[in-house]
């Protein structure tokens, strides 16, 4: 996959941010998606388009994490706790769960998010969470990869 380097965020984060993240969350992020962030933070990917079930989804950009999302205003908003922050009742089907299963990854075009998926394997798979058709503790998503390596290769073709 390629990306926009110019529109990486720094200070990329650290395994021992990331690890932070990972206990608020409660969630174990794969590998190979705890390498892209500390490499490619917030990036924006060249091949930006993606096809599933016959439609085309565009990635706006990767989310970032950020050791002060306040003190960045315009990345700020993009970061992964941030937005967890605005849209996380609908994010969850289990309104006693502490910590996330479904976390945001990618903001698209339309307002949807690429997510990482982890109710149902310990491996997260990769998800389009829909905005406009998800409630309060019924998110609507719809399943486009086995997990993130594969997702990445979505947007290599």
């Amino acid at each position: 996959m390629r990306l926009d380097a110019n529109t990486i965020v720094f200070p990329l984060p650290t395994d021992k941010l990331l690890d932070v993240v990972e206990r608020s969350l409660r969630v174990s992020f794969p590998e190979t998606y705890r390498s892209f962030m500390k490499g490619n933070n917030g990036a924006v990917p060249i091949a930006n388009k993606f096809s599933y079930n016959q439609r085309e989804y565009i990635i706006e950009k990767f989310l970032c994490i950020l050791n002060d999302s306040e003190s960045d205003p315009i990345n700020g908003w993009y970061d992964i706790e941030v937005t967890i922050t605005q849209i996380g009742d609908r994010l969850t089907d289990n309104e006693d769960l502490v910590g996330m299963n479904v976390v945001p990854i990618a903001a698209l075009f339309s307002g949807d998010f690429i997510c990482l998926d982890f109710r149902e394997t310990e491996e997260p798979t990769v998800v389009i969470w829909f905005h406009e058709e998800s409630e309060e503790f019924s998110p609507v998503t719809q399943s486009v990869a086995h997990n993130i390596s594969e997702f990445f290769e979505m947007l290599n073709e």
